[in-house]
């Protein structure tokens, strides 16, 4: 199966619980603009993920204006998820392609999303030694700081 090949069924199935809150109650198309403002994506980038294959095929209205459902939200806001562990744009294409061919692929979406996770829980500790060592460096200014105006106000 190629990327741009889908069932709407399969395309969503890992796509996340959704998000009604932000959503105007009972409707359950959006144009592309709609989007643009729910996710802060923009059009050029909505386009280029369909191009890619990262969404599955967006429904179009008789005119050809593409309509997103909520579906197609909640797989963007997983999406948003993705990139903010720093997936690579290709390991997600390929992890949407995995969704579409359906659930005998569930053992490689798992590896490919604990890899992920661990990449995350290092770059997490990265982080918790890089706040700790600026901790320590905020401590000495303000200690310094407070020695100097006491030493001032003598």
């Amino acid at each position: 199966m190629t990327v741009m090949e889908t069932t709407e069924a399969d395309a969503h199935a890992c796509a996340g619980p959704p998000h009604a809150s932000r959503r105007p109650n009972g409707r359950d198309q959006y144009t592309i603009s709609e989007v643009v403002a729910f996710t802060g994506l923009t059009a050029h980038t909505l386009r280029w993920y369909e191009r890619i294959g990262l969404m599955p095929h967006i429904d179009r209205s008789h005119t050809g204006q593409r309509r997103y459902s909520n579906r197609d939200l909640d797989w963007l806001d997983l999406v948003g998820k993705l990139r903010l562990t720093g997936m690579p744009v290709a390991d997600m294409v390929r992890y949407a392609e995995m969704v579409r061919e359906g659930d005998h692929t569930y053992a490689d979406r798992f590896e490919l999303l604990e890899a992920t996770r661990r990449d995350v829980r290092a770059r997490i500790a990265e982080l918790q030694d890089t706040l700790a060592v600026l901790d320590r460096k905020i401590n000495f200014y303000a200690d310094a700081g407070r020695a100097l105006a006491s030493e001032r106000s003598r």
